[in-house]
């Protein structure tokens, strides 16, 4: 996938980050558009493994909301893919997080 279809497809479902699968397993979230845009590359044909976030840390769904919290803050990521027997469930954002905490 190019960076320009990843794009496209997180514009079209509304999100700021899309996980990267090889044989089914979650390789890479790519979240960093706009640095590979202002280094100049071209987004129709450069792929976005070139881009992503390699071997992202995963949580298991039954990770408490103040400790996904914490590691959020502590990383300087703003995307937590969730994940159980292999299978990516999501990807938790900060703003969900903050959605969780002050929404209860």
């Amino acid at each position: 996938m190019t960076l320009a279809e990843a794009a496209k497809s997180m514009a079209d479902a509304g999100h700021g980050s899309l996980g990267v699968f090889a044989d089914r397993a979650l390789v890479g979230i790519e979240r960093d558009l706009l640095r590979a845009l202002g280094a100049g590359v071209e987004p129709t044909t450069e792929p976005v493994e070139n881009w992503m976030s390699p071997d992202p840390d995963v949580f298991h769904p039954d990770t408490d909301v103040e400790e996904a919290a914490r590691w959020l803050l502590e990383s300087g990521y703003r995307h937590l893919p969730v994940v159980e027997d292999g299978e990516l469930l999501g990807i938790v954002s900060v703003r969900d997080l903050l959605r969780a905490v002050l929404e209860p």
